[in-house]
């Protein structure tokens, strides 16, 4: 790809305050954007053009998950909890696998689903719901998750999600997310190199954490990306962040109840052209000062805020002293993503085509 910079598109019905950076544009755009009718150039144009385009697609930290592509296709074709042809079968077995759905309806798990290494659970051309409990992603790397619906799950520590320990290289792309007793997408114990894109998060208090503890001094290994993602009135942690570096961009966050984005112990967050909605709550960026335990003293973290829209009264709540100071660039890290001015038409298209979408299976 060379050395490219992230594509940015100029919309010239936002030009109040200083002009909008437009770095040089790829010569060769990447395989990944998609023009709209909106004028918007979005990620992952071509992901459904065949069934395993998206492998290895990913925006962000987490664009080297392959996924279940090198391995034969699974079909599930029952919404069993278990058993054969159930998904918790599918994602027990230890090979390679592209897991797709002959069925649609709800899957009540009654204990966490353990997703072992080198798996796409592909749910496009089926509508499947999880509910009960959820996936737990633990010490395993390479894992698509795509187009499903996670509603109503129950239990102390019940996550939608659950990425721990050491899990790497983990995609999360337009799943709908909703309800459940503790997280929707939690993120700790050393996982890292994880993308999570185009989904929608709605119904819910503790939306997405980042770090789980300020005694786990090894997360200062956590890399994160999240773009493209609706946050829908939840109610903080969009996302909560210890010690890891976490890339945000053209995320929509609206009327939460506490507060938007959280740094704390040592994290680095670099948010760009997101927009922020506020409603009872004005305040967006919030930091909390957390001992890490190799520390003597307490710290916050930091937020790198650039050309953020804040909208109907919202606050950036920045610290002075921690503007962009100590802030990772994405670039050191990856050298393209998609990247647009946040407009009414960025705001429009991620209320519309976030979370599960009613698309075929490509072949």
């Amino acid at each position: 790809m060379g050395n490219h910079h992230p594509r940015y598109k100029h919309h010239h019905h936002h030009q109040q305050g200083p002009p909008f950076p437009v770095p040089p544009i790829p010569t060769a755009q990447s395989q990944n954007t998609v023009s709209t009718q909106m004028g918007l150039v979005l990620p992952y144009g071509q992901v459904d053009s065949s069934l395993r385009a998206l492998a290895g697609q990913a925006e962000g930290f987490g664009g080297s998950s392959i996924g279940g592509r090198d391995g034969h296709i699974y079909q599930v074709i029952n919404l069993n909890d278990d058993g054969p042809g159930s998904l918790r079968d599918g994602c027990r077995k230890k090979e390679p696998l592209w897991i797709v759905f002959e069925v649609s309806g709800t899957i009540e798990l009654r204990s966490y689903l353990s997703v072992s290494s080198y798996k796409t659970i592909d749910g496009r051309g089926q509508r499947i719901k999880i509910t009960g409990k959820g996936l737990r992603l633990k010490e395993c790397e390479h894992v698509i998750i795509c187009n499903i619906e996670f509603e109503g799950g129950r239990g102390p520590d019940v996550d939608a999600i659950q990425i721990k320990p050491k899990s790497r290289l983990i995609w999360i792309d337009r799943c709908s997310l909703s309800d459940y007793d503790d997280g929707l997408i939690d993120i700790t114990r050393e996982s890292t190199d994880i993308t999570v894109s185009r989904c929608h998060f709605s119904k819910h208090d503790k939306t997405m954490l980042i770090g789980g503890d300020p005694s786990n001094c090894t997360d200062r290994c956590m890399r994160v990306t999240i773009h493209h993602c609706f946050f829908d009135g939840t109610r903080q942690r969009h996302p909560r962040v210890r010690f890891g570096k976490v890339h945000l961009y053209n995320n929509y966050t609206r009327n939460w109840g506490i507060y938007a984005v959280c740094a704390s112990v040592e994290s680095q967050i670099y948010s760009q052209c997101n927009i922020y909605e506020a409603g009872q709550k004005k305040v967006a960026f919030k930091y909390l000062t957390e001992k890490a335990a190799d520390k003597e003293e307490g710290c916050t973290g930091s937020i790198k805020s650039e050309d953020d829209l804040f909208v109907c009264g919202t606050q950036a709540g920045l610290l002075s002293t921690c503007s962009g100071n100590n802030i990772f660039n994405p670039s050191e890290f990856y050298q393209t993503w998609t990247v647009e001015r946040p407009s009414d038409a960025l705001k429009h298209y991620l209320q519309h085509c976030t979370g599960w979408q009613s698309i075929p299976r490509p072949n």
